[in-house]
């Protein structure tokens, strides 16, 4: 089985599971994520922790183990403390504005890129050049960062575009003159 599978997820106070044989529903603080699990993992449920185990000895049963530990874990931190990620724009005139419930991005274009905000992600703007997302599920979060980060990614010249704050951009050193 996995060594991931195997670790037994803490219940923190003020989150409640429960679990009817197919879907797990999570509800703390912060808000209520549901999941469906896979027939072939099973869970048990104490008050204090869930431990996740498998119907047979199948190598699909073991990865199985450890993406559903992993999965409810995020489920567990998520309705109880909540997940962040924040997305850096570095370029001359580059910049965004929140409107409403859209993201409009000016990032060296001809026209601005307008992004709808996915239900279940708050949107901070700090400066003009910093978006701080968050949110309870941590799936929907990185997607969304990935989405925006692919307006324009960071190039390795002059390290221009969006990149998430924690990135380090690998930069090249550029043509040099003609020798003659």
């Amino acid at each position: 089985m996995s060594r991931i599978g195997k670790k037994p997820i803490i219940i923190p106070k003020g989150v409640e599971i429960t679990f009817n044989g197919k879907m797990l529903s999570a509800k703390g603080p912060k808000g209520e994520l549901s999941r469906l699990i896979h027939p072939k993992v099973e869970l048990n449920i104490d008050n204090s922790q869930i431990a996740v185990s498998i119907s047979d000895n199948s190598k699909e049963s073991k990865s199985l183990s450890g993406l559903f530990r992993s999965l409810i874990a995020n489920m567990v931190l998520g309705v109880s403390e909540g997940f962040k990620k924040t997305l850096e724009i570095i370029g001359v005139g580059y910049r965004v504005e929140l409107s409403g419930n859209q993201l409009i991005f000016n990032l060296g274009y001809s026209n601005p890129i307008k992004y709808d905000i996915p239900r279940g992600i708050e949107v901070q703007l700090d400066q003009k050049n910093k978006v701080i997302l968050s949110g309870i599920d941590k799936e929907l979060l990185g997607i969304t960062a990935a989405e925006i980060r692919s307006f324009r990614a960071p190039e390795p010249y002059k390290g221009k575009g969006v990149k998430y704050l924690e990135e380090r951009v690998r930069r090249k050193a550029g043509k040099t003159g003609a020798k003659g």
